[in-house]
């Protein structure tokens, strides 16, 4: 088996919009997060992982250039990651199509983890 990263990326305004959602809302949409990953942890693919706060730092040229993030960069923001093991790349993949965050617009990249 090997090991691959999934890395949530949403819109600032999805983002925003979850922060901003009713407590019971923020419940449901936990459920369904749960509920997939819980499916990962049962079949023992699930590795790791962990949503990440909005508030950031992005650092260029050595420190020169420090600017809050990821909204000045762009409109998407990572939201989190999940580590999982799979045979291939193609069966990560296929794996990742149940994640919650199809709901919501936002995408799944992919990506095998190198080894050193």
């Amino acid at each position: 088996m090997n090991k691959y990263l999934y890395i949530f990326r949403n819109t600032v305004e999805a983002e925003m919009e979850f922060a901003n959602a009713s407590p019971e809302e923020m419940q449901k949409e936990m459920e369904f997060w749960m509920t997939w990953m819980g499916k990962l942890r049962e079949q023992g693919r699930l590795q790791g992982g962990d949503p990440l706060k909005t508030e950031g730092k992005v650092v260029r040229k050595a420190g020169e250039l420090i600017t809050d993030g990821p909204f000045a960069e762009g409109k998407e923001i990572v939201g989190g990651y999940l580590l999982v093991e799979a045979k291939d790349l193609d069966e990560a993949t296929e794996m990742s199509k149940e994640c919650p965050i199809f709901r919501n617009g936002g995408n799944v990249e992919v990506r095998e983890i190198a080894e050193m």
